[in-house]
């Protein structure tokens, strides 16, 4: 398995723990997956990851949608978040309020990187 194949797994094994409602910025998914600094590398594995189900839940570090507001993808992006009841103001997500901060078990069971 090459490295790349390797962190797509992890970024769809990571980003299926994320639970309805919640969102992740691509540093804490990074920081998740364990590639700690690799935000980039996240954004790279999620386009590459085209249908994967749990892409909408993951923003920029300050809750914005990486997408053009006007775009297809932007507003796809905002219309999920909104199903899951996510409010989103101005193409921005505020993370305090649904950021996901898994539990240690989660952290030791499931995100074994």
């Amino acid at each position: 398995m090459t490295e790349i194949n390797a962190v797509k797994l992890r970024v769809e094994k990571t980003l299926s723990l994320v639970p309805t409602g919640n969102v992740v910025s691509y540093g804490q998914l990074a920081d998740l997956c364990g590639l700690p600094g690799r935000a980039r590398l996240m954004g790279k594995c999620l386009k590459s990851l085209e249908g994967h189900h749990n892409w909408h839940r993951v923003l920029r570090a300050d809750g914005r949608i990486a997408f053009p507001q006007d775009s297809k993808l932007g507003q796809e992006q905002s219309m999920r978040l909104l199903e899951e009841g996510v409010w989103v103001k101005n193409g921005r997500v505020r993370i305090k309020d649904y950021g996901w901060q898994p539990d240690l078990y989660a952290i030791l069971s499931e995100l074994k990187y």
